[in-house]
């Protein structure tokens, strides 16, 4: 019975012990390399990189800590994912919409870029040459030093960007190409043909797009389409501008008169932008 109540009291002593063993918190500690994210819209398309960034720290990265002519991760930790929200072009290579893992070859002349299947890996030490989905081979260039490695978007359109991994004194850019402006002109073709008879609006957007990436006559199209449904201070103010830039300037003049015309109370800034255009056409002549 001693004996038991013994056991007892030495179990209840060491309870406290082990509910703080249970409860004390987990050490966590900062990774040499932090991990990083870029996301970039070219048009329509979202473009997301995700990596962690090595530090050169004094090294020798190429052709040192980063061999030539091997696959390299392409960062540190996990391998870098590379995902794309619609089908792209890279490099003019077509490559579907999803998640790839983004190792590279680095070579003294040429590096490969691979976007290969399997997302989700550690490194690049289970690469299976056989899920690739894309290899490009691109050009290495001389850069500004970059300590902590990193994804840049120096070039931007929309339709398409160069994207860029910077470290050390190299950057290494491929191109991704999305063909936006061809996509949404085919989908305003048919949102136009599908308006109401009274949508002046589907029109008028379909016509600022297509002006705004150098498309008269399709612009122009939508537009007298637009006009015809609704004369308004917002067509016939796009109709001038158009107007003005292919050399009519005296038809710019006159519809832009007619736009202020249409005007109400709530365009007040909107009219003192055109007058300002009206004086700029009339100065030119």
């Amino acid at each position: 019975m001693r004996k038991s109540i013994l056991i007892c009291l030495v179990l209840l002593a060491a309870l406290p012990l082990v509910a703080q063993q249970q409860t004390a918190p987990q050490l966590r500690l900062p990774r040499p390399s932090q991990k990083a994210s870029l996301t970039q819209t070219i048009g329509l398309t979202d473009v997301t990189i995700t990596y962690s960034r090595p530090g050169v720290k004094g090294r020798q990265i190429w052709g040192g800590l980063v061999p030539y002519d091997k696959v390299w991760r392409t960062g540190a930790n996990e391998a870098t994912t590379i995902s794309f929200s619609d089908d792209v072009m890279i490099n003019s290579q077509p490559l579907p919409k999803g998640t790839y893992s983004l190792h590279t070859i680095p070579g003294r002349d040429s590096w490969t870029i691979i976007f290969n299947k399997t997302a989700n890996q550690w490194g690049s030490f289970n690469y299976d040459a056989a899920q690739d989905a894309l290899r490009v081979t691109v050009k290495p260039e001389k850069a500004d030093f970059r300590e902590w490695m990193s994804f840049d978007v120096p070039q931007l359109s929309t339709d398409s960007a160069t994207v860029a991994l910077r470290w050390e004194n190299l950057a290494v850019p491929f191109t991704v190409s999305t063909g936006t402006t061809q996509k949404v002109l085919s989908e305003a073709r048919a949102a136009v043909a599908a308006a109401k008879p009274d949508d002046w609006r589907t029109p008028y957007r379909a016509a600022t797009f297509a002006n705004d990436n150098r498309m008269p006559d399709d612009a122009m199209r939508w537009l007298d389409q637009s006009i015809k449904i609704n004369e308004n201070i917002n067509n016939l103010y796009l109709k001038a501008r158009m107007q003005a830039r292919a050399g009519d300037r005296m038809g710019a003049i006159y519809t832009a008169e007619r736009a202020i015309s249409k005007a109400t109370p709530q365009d007040a800034e909107e009219v003192a932008e055109i007058r300002k255009d009206i004086e700029s056409w009339r100065a030119s002549k």
